[in-house]
């Protein structure tokens, strides 16, 4: 785990965040300026959010399938120069900047591929190749009944929705080249143009952190592929799904729906898919965040059918097994744990028994207690200290929330923190405040920092990504171009003064 303790800063970006005429980012010529701007700010870890296939709600932590990449950020241009679309057809997918609008790619951004699909040559060595390694079958399988059907999975035929064997077989052949193949072609186009990018970041020193979701979507290939590792019952309906109870983020708790895992029958196989699954992610990424860690410790099972998360409970999860099981098969793996939310004493022993580094949080940290574990004085070396998350709003929109008194007090304790560190820096605005949060988080002794691209660019809640426990909304944060010289200059500074 050599890499994963190099003292360094990082930027967390979405691809879907990026800048370009194409209504989302993409892997393409924006990715690699993006890459080249963290490299001459001396970054050295760019994290993203999963790569995969979004699903229902357009969040990419509910996906069709848990290995696939996301057929929206295939670079179209790359596509042009391939002489698989003309001028004309890249034109059509041009789009209004700003927010992502996710209904208007599902429209079209899919017709431009077939385009692109009806001129690939499906006799390609190297697609062949691909497609017989049987990794996306199920996927390519799962999307080809979806568009024909359309409806989760448990409303399909029930030859399909419990994948009889000639049936199958019959439909494959039916829609091989019109549906499973074009499937198979932009899991294959984009999976080529990550590697690229990937390559081109680590040939920079920078190193990639991605986000692997605890859980999988109910109406996702991996479910519909694997009922028996699910807790299902015989018509294929969750009998438990998943959440957490109330905190910090919701009052009521989080009723994510997603259907637990059958760690019992998960285990009879030595975690077969689990194993299988780390091996993939840790092939796209140099260092995975594991979301939700604590579910491997122990779990929160709430009753399918429940209206709010209140009702669950907590049942022991698979602990050391599993990570002991993946250690044995893979070796070493740089991997984060996300140790957030309500932590007791054995999710605290399996992250220390496993060696990964949690998670902190700045905002969390001046609450007025001198004990808060967040504070950069009680934050270990073996930990990734973070402005805010994904789920966090911007660090200036979270200021900007505080009445008067809150933010009075809020700066007095900044304040005292800055002296802690050892750094003069004037606060009178609330954008100040923002910006001295990002001094605390880099000057910490956390090996790795990383400050969301909206608080280096020091943007408001309207710049915000996601708010949990919201179906709709989220995850359309885009800029309008990437971060200027001068926040990428005072960032530069501040990673040279904290020797990051």
């Amino acid at each position: 785990m050599i890499g994963i303790y190099e003292r360094g800063a990082g930027v967390l970006c979405n691809i879907s965040s990026l800048p370009n005429k194409y209504g989302i980012g993409s892997l393409g010529d924006e990715a690699y300026d993006f890459v080249r701007l963290l490299n001459k700010t001396h970054v050295k870890y760019w994290q993203i959010l999963p790569l995969v296939q979004t699903g229902f709600g357009d969040s990419p932590y509910q996906s069709v399938c848990c290995n696939s990449g996301n057929p929206y950020y295939i670079d179209l241009k790359a596509l042009r120069e391939k002489g698989l679309l003309d001028e004309d057809e890249l034109k059509s997918a041009e789009m209004p900047s700003g927010a992502v609008n996710y209904s208007a790619l599902y429209e079209t951004r899919f017709n431009i591929l077939r385009l692109a699909y009806a001129r690939f040559n499906v006799k390609d060595k190297e697609f062949t190749a691909f497609v017989e390694s049987g990794m996306f079958d199920d996927y390519a399988l799962f999307m080809s009944l979806k568009s024909r059907y359309g409806g989760r999975f448990d409303t399909l035929p029930d030859a399909y929705k419990y994948r009889e064997k000639l049936a199958m077989l019959e439909f494959k052949h039916s829609v091989y080249k019109s549906d499973y193949l074009f499937w198979q072609f932009v899991q294959f186009i984009f999976f080529k143009q990550w590697k690229q990018l990937k390559d081109y970041a680590n040939s920079l020193g920078i190193k990639i952190i991605g986000d692997l979701p605890l859980y999988v979507a109910y109406d996702s290939s991996d479910v519909w592929a694997n009922p028996k590792l699910f807790q299902l019952d015989r018509e294929l309906k969750p009998t438990f799904v998943a959440g957490v109870p109330p905190d910090y983020f919701s009052k009521k708790g989080q009723l994510w729906g997603n259907p637990l895992y059958d760690w019992e029958a998960m285990s009879a196989d030595n975690f077969e898919w689990w194993v299988k699954r780390i091996q993939w992610a840790h092939s796209l990424y140099d260092i995975i965040r594991i979301d939700h860690f604590r579910g491997l410790d122990r779990y929160y099972s709430i009753p399918a059918g429940s209206d709010t998360a209140e009702t669950g409970e907590w049942v022991q999860g698979p602990g050391m097994r599993l990570f002991g099981e993946i250690s044995r098969r893979l070796g070493n793996i740089d991997i984060i744990a996300e140790d957030l939310g309500v932590m007791d004493n054995g999710v605290i022993r399996l992250r220390e028994r496993t060696g990964f580094p949690g998670m902190k949080i700045m905002q969390f940290a001046f609450d007025g207690n001198p004990e808060n574990p967040y504070l950069p004085e009680h934050i270990e070396k073996n930990a990734v200290v973070y402005t805010g998350t994904h789920d966090n709003d911007t660090t200036l929109g979270f200021i900007n929330e505080m009445d008067a008194s809150d933010f009075k007090r809020f700066k007095q304790q900044i304040r005292e923190t800055l002296k802690y560190v050892n750094v003069i820096l004037p606060i009178a605005s609330r954008e100040d405040t923002a910006m001295a949060v990002n001094v605390c988080t880099l000057a910490s002794r956390a090996r790795i920092a990383i400050l969301p691209v909206q608080d280096v660019m020091l943007l408001d809640t309207s710049a915000r990504m996601n708010i949990p426990s919201t179906a709709s909304g989220n995850w359309q944060f885009r800029m309008e171009e990437l971060p200027s010289r001068k926040h990428c200059a005072v960032l530069r500074k501040l990673i040279e003064k904290f020797k990051r």
